[in-house]
């Protein structure tokens, strides 16, 4: 499956480009091209919410997608003058060109992202096609029935579900392409990913494409 259009820059980064620009927790973000049209957030970790590389990537009509419980957060650091839409687990969203709809993110046996957080995940439907970004989450009940074609699933263990736990949720689920997100940087190690692929389906196409 072809999955050019989605970028994982680096750590849980990612820009989906298609008649829109979609960015999902810029970390980290080396290019400053001010070309966001949705900037999705998931939580309020550091790693996730870094109003820094938000700057580099926000232009003068950027829309943030954010959790109800870090809506005060993010308009305290983002300042009033800055579009801001939130939202709940199971809540859908209707933009030019994209739906996207929040899902659970949360951990089962780690402290790190309790269920009483409220952090979410993400489902896009751009072009023709689901992606869903899962955040930092471990499998849990709320995500066994996702539907998609290409799963950001993290793989670094530690805050997360780890590579094998990553591979179980991607063969459950059954979607066409997978991307090992979550490694390599702030947590998990550099093979994390390949180790993900190893333990995939073959009928799942693993791509590894950190780009730096």
């Amino acid at each position: 499956m072809n999955t050019d259009f989605i970028e994982l820059l680096t750590h849980s980064s990612i820009r989906i480009k298609g008649d829109i620009i979609i960015y999902c927790d810029p970390y980290n973000v080396r290019d400053a091209l001010h070309d966001a049209d949705i900037i999705l957030i998931t939580h309020d970790h550091y790693d996730h919410f870094s109003p820094d590389d938000i700057a580099k990537v926000i232009k003068s009509d950027t829309c943030f997608l954010v959790p109800s419980s870090i809506e005060a957060q993010v308009r305290k650091a983002l300042g009033k003058k800055v579009m801001i839409l939130s939202g709940d687990a199971g809540e859908r969203f209707n933009f030019d060109y994209a739906d996207i709809e929040m899902v659970p993110s949360y951990n089962v046996n780690k402290k790190f992202h309790p269920e009483s957080a409220g952090y979410v995940g993400y489902i896009v439907c751009i072009d023709g096609k689901r992606i869903y970004i899962a955040g930092d989450t471990d499998i849990n009940d709320d995500i066994l029935n996702v539907t998609c074609d290409v799963a950001l699933v993290p793989v670094g263990g530690t805050f997360t579900m780890d590579a094998k736990e990553a591979a179980e949720l991607v063969n459950q689920i059954g979607c066409e392409a997978a991307i090992p997100t979550h490694y390599g940087s702030v947590t998990g190690s550099e093979d994390a990913g390949d180790v993900f692929r190893s333990l995939v389906d073959d009928s799942i196409d693993v791509k590894i494409i950190k780009k730096y």
